[in-house]
């Protein structure tokens, strides 16, 4: 039995040997192609999870991308509390930020005083609305600070 298997084995190498001389110098890159197809693995869009989107473009400051980044939290949370016109405000003076911004900051620093003027019902909600204001505008002062377009005073 033990015999038999070790004959298999011999004349199934055998075999692949002459094949392999059978195909000449082109064997090598035959067996290095099956090599790396081997290794790839079948990557399915349907089956990954879908990449987060980036909320700044990376050829931004760093702090640049500080405020789009508040500015977006802060423009979602109104959407979702129905607050969609000082949301498109807000939405209008980021991509303002992007290409023009000394006016895109002066336009994200109105909109967060509209945005302060804002009254909830809600005392949750209210201080919700209070942290992501406190946010976008510390980041705006900030670049504010940083182009030097605005000499600001901490409260």
């Amino acid at each position: 039995m033990m015999l038999d298997v070790l004959a298999g084995l011999v004349a199934g190498l055998l075999i692949l040997a002459g094949v392999l001389v059978m195909m000449g110098p082109n064997a090598r890159a035959l067996v290095r192609r099956l090599g790396t197809l081997r290794r790839r693995r079948p990557s399915l869009s349907v089956f990954q999870p879908a990449r987060p989107r980036e909320l700044a473009p990376s050829g931004l400051n760093p702090k640049t991308q500080r405020v789009l980044v508040a500015a977006s939290r802060l423009g979602n949370w109104l959407r979702a509390h129905s607050h969609e016109d000082i949301a498109r405000e807000l939405r209008s003076a980021a991509g303002r930020m992007t290409s023009d911004e000394p006016s895109g900051l002066y336009a994200m620093q109105n909109v967060i005083r509209r945005v302060r003027s804002l009254s909830l019902d809600n005392r949750g909600a209210q201080d919700r609305l209070k942290a992501l204001s406190n946010e976008l505008r510390d980041a705006v002062q900030d670049r504010f600070e940083q182009l030097e377009l605005l000499p600001f005073r901490r409260p």
